[in-house]
């Protein structure tokens, strides 16, 4: 009960909800305050026929325009606690239905284990979304059978981080691509550029890769402070000017390594090469080669002249 101003009584009353006839009364005179109110509360309820089923959700799931039938066929189940008929007609309905088969039954398959994938790397469903436009054009126009499912959904996956500016690399890829190895992603990745470039007749833009796509991940694996991040992420930008020629993640993890050592939190050279995926050696030669720049793309707010010194010898 809640309390309203009741006219006729001259007074705030407790009223008394009839939520059958949609009336607000008041407990005290009777008289109607408000009637044909409108129930704005849920009006779901729970069909199943299980007692133990509190699931009130009536609905489907929302229309995929990938699938044949967008996503909203029915599919019939058998009943756990029906009569004789129910199985019976159950049973019927099913025979029915098992011989039609599904078309679109692998791309369902296909869709899960993108989304699969995509949560255990933490991406953004916008991502997972392209990625499953990208395996839906791959798989109408040539079929997939006898090629490593596994690697060409995770590259898949890949190619959908590059055009959506939010790379990842191929061994981060590789961690859940359910055993299908750097090699096979790579090879599956060339297959369904070359396939999608034949669809559209030109040349399939994938994004720049740049080393600050990957830094702050990276920087967050370590456990950096938000100063040595900055730092880095400036010296990562001032580090495209120079003509350095080795990939993004090399220079990405080569920074990070000069960076720690400048700080009092410093890290080893393989808790980098652990956090980054780059080999020990390439991250000493990619050092190498950003050295003699230090004093340019180290900022001056984190380390001064003098302090470089203190950056060790390749």
């Amino acid at each position: 009960m809640t309390d309203t101003y009741c006219p006729e009584c001259k007074r705030f009353t407790e009223v008394v909800s009839d939520h059958s006839a949609g009336d607000t009364v008041c407990s005290e005179c009777g008289l109607v305050l408000e009637a044909h109110s409108i129930d704005e509360t849920s009006e779901w309820r729970t069909f199943a026929n299980e007692s133990a089923d509190n699931d009130p959700v009536r609905v489907g799931g929302p229309s995929n325009p990938l699938l044949a039938d967008g996503g909203l066929s029915t599919i019939i189940s058998k009943p756990s606690n029906g009569g004789p008929s129910n199985d019976f007609i159950s049973s019927s309905l099913g025979r029915w239905q098992s011989r039609g088969s599904n078309p679109d039954g692998s791309l369902i398959l296909a869709f899960k284990t993108i989304a699969t994938m995509c949560d255990r790397l933490g991406l953004v469903a916008t991502i997972k979304d392209r990625a499953n436009e990208i395996y839906k054009k791959v798989e109408d126009q040539k079929p997939l059978k006898g090629r490593n499912q596994d690697a060409i959904l995770a590259a898949c996956i890949y190619i959908a981080c590059r055009q959506e500016d939010k790379p990842r690399t191929v061994k981060e890829i590789c961690s859940v691509a359910n055993g299908a190895t750097k090699k096979e992603i790579g090879r599956a990745k060339e297959y369904i550029v070359k396939q999608l470039e034949v669809e559209m007749g030109q040349s399939m833009e994938m994004g720049t890769i740049h080393a600050g796509d990957f830094l702050r991940r990276f920087c967050s694996h370590l456990g950096m402070t938000n100063q040595a991040v900055k730092a880095a992420q400036e010296a990562v930008q001032l580090s495209e000017e120079l003509d350095i020629r080795r990939s993004p993640i090399s220079i990405a993890a080569a920074v990070i390594y000069m960076i720690t050592q400048l700080s009092d939190d410093k890290k080893l050279l393989k808790d980098i090469s652990l956090a980054t995926g780059v080999a020990e050696g390439t991250i000493r030669y990619s050092y190498k080669d950003l050295y003699p720049y230090a004093s340019r793309i180290i900022p001056s707010s984190y380390a001064m002249e003098e302090d470089l010194s203190n950056l060790c010898s390749p």
